[in-house]
């Protein structure tokens, strides 16, 4: 898996705290951002996380390059309504060379499991490229290809939707690959709006687990926003 942040919106918390003062302003915004102290628009940010006014998080966006992911995790992904997204076609590039496939370690670390999963992929791949070879179009050969099967996908998010999936997806219930991915744009996102993405992440990075009985029982360590 390679995840990289292509770009975002040019010093987002700036853009935060002037999106929120300007709803009691009588200047624009384009002032306020200009003079708005570093003391002064940490204090709108507190303000902002604390009372939950999510509402200004949305003028910030991120735009992340995903590589080497299955098709497993983009079906997860992709369930992020209020994201954007553009993904490998399957339709449109052909994989006559072979299909790369990411594999659980679960599989790996189990020799029969292994080998079992290393013969179905090969069978199901075989059979796609003898569809290829036989004039069968690419979108419908397609069909025969596996979850395992690697992609490439594009994602921008807001930041009040990428909260939202850092909530669910870091949380150590989420499935192994993309909560693998959660924590990699996390990483990415944390230094670029350190006071917003400060807390950013399982719910109980912030306070009691949500997940009742279903609790993993082993919380992430709490941080600190300073």
């Amino acid at each position: 898996m390679h995840v990289e942040l292509l770009y975002h919106t040019p010093d987002p918390e700036r853009a935060i705290a002037t999106a929120a003062r300007l709803c009691y302003a009588p200047v624009g915004a384009a002032e306020l951002m200009e003079a708005m102290s570093e003391e002064r628009m940490h204090s709108v940010l507190s303000t902002i996380m604390a009372s939950g006014h999510f509402s200004t998080l949305e003028h910030v966006s991120y735009t992340f390059a995903i590589d080497g992911v299955s098709r497993a995790l983009t079906h997860q992904l992709v369930r992020h309504r209020l994201a954007s997204f553009n993904q490998q076609s399957q339709r449109y590039v052909k994989f006559k060379e072979g299909v790369s496939v990411v594999k659980p370690e679960s599989v790996l670390a189990n020799e029969e499991a292994n080998a079992v999963f290393d013969e179905a992929i090969e069978a199901a791949t075989s059979a796609y490229k003898k569809l290829l070879d036989a004039g069968v179009p690419a979108e419908d050969a397609r069909y025969l290809l596996p979850n395992a099967a690697e992609s490439k996908i594009v994602v921008t998010m807001n930041v009040r939707e990428l909260l939202h999936f850092f909530s669910l997806r870091c949380c150590n219930r989420a499935q192994w690959e993309i909560r693998e991915l959660a924590h990699r744009m996390l990483e990415l996102a944390r230094p670029t709006a350190p006071f917003v993405f400060a807390d950013a992440g399982a719910p109980c990075v912030r306070g009691a687990c949500p997940e009742g009985k279903m609790t993993c029982g082993n919380p992430y360590p709490k941080v600190v926003r300073e």
